[in-house]
């Protein structure tokens, strides 16, 4: 069986969530404004580091809309997902944005295949935001998304963060939604109205617009409120760690530590490794 077909047999087992017809769906409302809001938070995020003319590796790419900017800035992008709809997504930003460009290239892989990221060569940049948590084996997917990173390269990582019990009840939930219609009905009747229900009265307490919240989400990440929420109610498999645990573990790899912004929420930590040893 193939990673398309096993992707298939995944979904229809109720074993994984369609993140690319998610995606699919939101580049549908996706505009210019909201790449330029991806782009000021992807330089947020990149601090001091400039990636023009540099070997850029999305891992997961899923809508494709990171690897866009990373080649709007400049860098050279290999971008790659496991899910085929997401790698359609990616390819069609870049046949939109890029066409026939020879520095971008997309296909379908995965992370959990020593011997195909071993194919890939060596990357001054790795880039995995929120997606090695939805592999169904985490740490084996961080162990190969650092391959790639040559000596001095930078090693970009977002994991959710681990909430004990919670995350434990979360995992529960996003499994019944991929169980099928009813399970995915009965958790957005459930979920969207007490999200945006909860959201919504402490906007009006606090004497808050309501609705500017929703205007203005596209600043985080150029991301649509409506599928980052599909994302998190469906997003399994689901694995979570702690700060410290992924410190360690990448530490123990030959990796420094260079950034960290971490969450008390139900939300992701954040890591920029760099590559001391070969």
């Amino acid at each position: 069986m193939n990673e398309r077909q096993h992707h298939r047999e995944e979904v229809k087992a109720g074993e994984r969530f369609e993140f690319g017809k998610n995606w699919n769906h939101f580049l549908g409302s996706l505009t210019d404004e909201h790449i330029q809001y991806a782009e000021t938070s992807f330089l947020e995020v990149l601090g001091a580091h400039s990636i023009k003319g540099k070997k850029f590796l999305d891992i997961g790419s899923g809508s494709g809309l990171s690897s866009l900017v990373a080649r709007r800035l400049g860098a050279s992008v290999y971008s790659f997902d496991y899910d085929p709809q997401s790698v359609a997504c990616t390819r069609e930003l870049k046949e939109r944005y890029f066409k026939n460009d020879t520095d971008w290239k997309v296909e379908e892989g995965s992370v959990l295949s020593e011997e195909y990221i071993a194919s890939l060569g060596s990357f001054d940049i790795v880039y995995s935001w929120g997606v090695l948590h939805h592999t169904g084996s985490m740490w084996k997917a961080i162990e190969n998304a650092l391959l790639p990173v040559k000596k001095e390269g930078l090693f970009f990582l977002a994991i959710y963060n681990d909430q004990g019990n919670k995350s434990r009840r979360w995992t529960k939930i996003k499994k019944l939604y991929c169980s099928g219609w009813p399970g995915r009905t009965l958790v957005k009747s459930i979920f969207l109205p007490y999200i945006y229900g909860i959201s919504f009265l402490i906007d009006i307490v606090k004497l808050r617009n309501p609705f500017k919240q929703y205007r203005e989400y596209k600043k985080q990440r150029g991301m649509s409120v409506y599928h980052d929420h599909i994302d998190w109610l469906g997003g399994y498999p689901f694995e979570v760690a702690s700060p410290e645990a992924i410190f360690h573990f990448v530490r123990e790899k030959g990796f420094v530590l260079e950034n960290l912004t971490t969450t008390n929420s139900k939300g992701c930590n954040q890591f920029i490794f760099r590559r001391t040893q070969s």
